[in-house]
């Protein structure tokens, strides 16, 4: 899960590079520090006015300790206290992995469906994308998909559901599951 918040922080990165080992601050490189834990296993962004990108959750309950554990690690170090309101998490994109358990015709699925790409010069697996709710998948001839850009669980479901429905009639009865 990808996820975003406002600690209400002000950070000086600079700073907090120097005093924790766990931060890396290169501004030639990006304008963000970087934090890693390896309890919860996450990785955040932080940006000087407090806002985080965090990613490497696979919860939302997860998400919230990481955001938590960062607030009371950076609290001492913060240039300025904006707010000690508990922070919105907001879950802006999910990437998941599943298996459709049927091999997939990647020719015929990109001519016969719509809003499907597939350049196999470029990259073995197809695009289909979907409007509602708005999430793309990754196509693989195995049966294998990436499904990225939804927000919720219950999106994935949708799409999954929606994808396994469409692309029955373009299974491959060669491939082997």
């Amino acid at each position: 899960m990808v996820a975003s918040a406002n600690l209400g922080l002000e950070l000086d990165l600079y700073s907090l590079a120097q005093k924790m080992k766990e931060v890396e601050y290169e501004p030639e490189q990006f304008p963000g520090a970087i934090l890693k834990f390896k309890e919860p296993k996450a990785t955040l962004l932080l940006f000087k006015n407090g806002k985080i990108v965090c990613v490497g959750c696979k919860r939302r309950d997860i998400i919230e300790k990481t955001v938590e554990k960062t607030i009371k690690m950076l609290t001492p170090y913060a240039t300025k206290i904006i707010t000690k309101k508990k922070p919105e998490i907001d879950i802006t994109n999910i990437v998941a992995s599943a298996n459709l358990n049927m091999g997939l015709d990647l020719y015929k699925i990109a001519y016969k469906v719509r809003d499907v790409e597939y350049e196999p010069e470029q990259f073995p697996g197809a695009i289909l994308k979907f409007k509602d709710p708005k999430a793309s998948l990754l196509l693989f001839k195995n049966g294998k998909v990436i499904c990225a850009g939804a927000k919720k669980e219950k999106e994935i479901k949708i799409v999954l559901q929606k994808a396994q429905n469409m692309l029955r009639k373009y299974a491959d009865k060669t491939q082997h599951k």
